[in-house]
């Protein structure tokens, strides 16, 4: 313990948010966010963590009933052509609920933005450092708005070129997330893919090691 540490309540209140966030696909129709609210979860958001200071991310958020119907037919699309990858597990797949984009309360695209090419400091050899970047982002804001005892889900079932065009998305600019910003009816006290039943999370001692890597062993 450091003098920089958080008082013992504050530590247990960020740890709460960490272990309690869920992907959540289940929302409560009919709700919305007050502009205070999503003004904080947008500045956690543009808070993260990103190389170099080039802040890559974008925001889009989609206010456009229509706008958010056409979302819709893209992701429930690829939900099909998801579920015929899948094979034996498609139709398992396709029981699943993945999404809560017409039921939300905002809905966001989170997109690269179309600068970030001129951003080397650490990309030289890791371009993917402004996905990463993104990711820390969309991570801010999903435990922001668990604090704030708003669900969140990420939807990645989409085609990219087919939402950048719907949205008017530079071509040097690439969206990556679909966001179902909301209230929620409850927080599952575990993730919904273990509820029902399609995967198991493994334990943290298969993904540690020491001074090189270790085969974790067997895959669930």
């Amino acid at each position: 313990m450091t003098e920089h540490a958080f008082s013992p309540a504050d530590r247990r209140a960020v740890y709460r948010a960490i272990h309690t966030r869920r992907d959540m696909r289940r929302f409560i129709p009919g709700t919305t966010i007050s502009d205070d609210v999503l003004k904080r979860l947008m500045h956690a958001a543009h808070a993260a963590p990103n190389v170099g200071l080039m802040q890559p991310w974008r925001f889009i958020r989609i206010t456009d009933p229509d706008l958010r119907r056409a979302i819709h037919r893209l992701v429930d699309e690829e939900r099909h052509h998801t579920a015929a990858a899948l094979g034996p597990r498609g139709e398992e797949f396709l029981a699943l609920k993945v999404e809560g984009i017409l039921e939300c309360a905002e809905l966001l695209v989170v997109a690269l933005g179309d600068d970030r090419e001129r951003h080397i400091f650490g990309r030289r050899t890791m371009p993917d450092m402004d996905l990463a970047s993104v990711s820390c982002a969309i991570q801010n804001l999903w435990l922001a708005a668990r604090a704030e005892g708003l669900g969140m889900g990420w939807v990645s079932l989409f085609e990219p070129r087919r939402l950048a065009t719907l949205l008017d998305i530079p071509a040097d600019a690439e969206p990556v997330a679909v966001l179902c910003l909301g209230p929620v009816p409850d927080f599952p006290d575990r993730p919904e893919l273990e509820i029902e039943n399609w995967t198991v999370g493994r334990p943290l001692d298969e993904f540690v090691s020491e001074n090189g890597w270790t085969d974790s062993g067997a895959r669930a």
